[in-house]
């Protein structure tokens, strides 16, 4: 979804994109989840070209890197393993993708187009389990932090620390990356930046289960599916950010970009809600019943309470700002499900 918008957004501003992706979240969750049908239209964007390349073939990454050179502008690493459940079912390819996957990149970045800007699309989840040891009260809907606490105005900074905590699995392979994006910006004095995302959506997700929060309960609603909620009386909060807007910050990024740089990135204040409210108001919208059962087990690693404070980039980059809240994200992916489900019996009509 992150890729895909960026082919888009940086398309259309002159640059030629290169993509490379083999589809390996079909693997990791289904065939529900396939990011096929986003490649086959993106190969239709002017300017574009394919590769279905793992980002661990370190010969083919070298190869295209190689190809282009000094040509190469940015950067922009989307690619992951992003559940915390797969990650412990499987954690050596977990840190094959997302850790060495990642130094392969930053290598071939280095080698042949040392100048180019290196984005990598990192995760709260560096911070661990840190977040659940914040001072949280319980309310009718949602946990919130004390309004007493500094994070209460804005949320969560980049200060927090990412030691003494629980992380998971998936947490420590994306804080492998992270740090390695960071130390190839300080050490070899590339230009990096780590925007440390929560919850990531727009109309462009193949959501499942175990990955793809708002957009596989979406699905849910709208084709009668069960959902499971799990953990935390579903009063988890989470901030959510659309993908054009976190593309956005890319771009203002590219403009003026700096070493090693480390952004909170997400909804913030401007739009987060907990499991409930995300249930009542895609019903809401949808106006569809959402079936769903709670399953009282809290998942490893999960965040009670996530909410970017994102000030550290507005103050860089102070013309971005967010066009989305949860309103407008959820009425975006309802009716982005409505059309893939429609193109699907269409299909299958024919």
């Amino acid at each position: 979804m992150i890729g895909s918008d960026t082919v888009r957004l940086f398309a259309a501003e002159g640059l030629d994109v290169v993509g490379i992706d083999n589809d390996m979240r079909s693997v990791f969750f289904g065939t529900e989840a396939s990011t096929r049908w986003s490649r086959h239209q993106l190969e239709k964007v002017q300017g574009y070209t394919h590769h279905d390349i793992d980002i661990r073939a370190t010969t083919a990454i070298n190869r295209i890197f190689s190809t282009y050179g000094k040509d190469i502008v940015v950067v922009v690493h989307t690619a992951a393993q992003p559940s915390h459940d797969w990650a412990a079912r499987e954690p050596a390819t977990d840190f094959s993708v997302n850790a060495a996957g990642t130094l392969n990149l930053l290598e071939a970045c280095r080698r042949h187009s040392p100048e180019a800007v290196f984005i990598f699309t990192s995760t709260n989840k560096v911070y661990g389990s840190n977040p659940n040891d914040l001072p949280l009260v319980e309310l009718q809907t949602r946990f919130e932090i004390d309004n007493r606490h500094p994070f209460f105005s804005h949320g969560i900074d980049e200060t927090l620390s990412i030691d003494h905590t629980l992380h998971s699995l998936f947490g420590v392979s994306k804080s492998a990356a992270d740090l390695l994006v960071q130390e190839y910006g300080r050490y070899f004095g590339m230009k990096t930046a780590c925007f440390r995302g929560g919850c990531l959506t727009g109309a462009g997700h193949s959501g499942a289960e175990l990955h793809g929060f708002l957009a596989y309960l979406v699905k849910c609603a709208l084709v009668g599916q069960r959902y499971t909620v799990f953990g935390y009386k579903g009063k988890q909060v989470r901030d959510n950010i659309h993908s054009s807007d976190l593309v956005g910050a890319f771009w203002h990024f590219l403009g003026s970009p700096r070493q090693a740089a480390v952004y909170n990135i997400g909804g913030g204040r401007h739009a987060n809600c907990s499991v409930l409210e995300a249930i009542e108001l895609t019903q809401e919208i949808s106006g569809k019943k959402l079936n769903w059962s709670y399953d009282q087990t809290n998942r490893m690693g999960d965040h009670m309470w996530w909410i970017s404070d994102t000030r550290r980039f507005h103050n860089d980059y102070p013309q971005w700002g967010l066009q989305y809240d949860m309103y407008s994200m959820i009425t975006e992916i309802v009716d982005g499900q409505k059309w893939r489900l429609k193109m699907a019996v269409s299909r299958d009509r024919s």
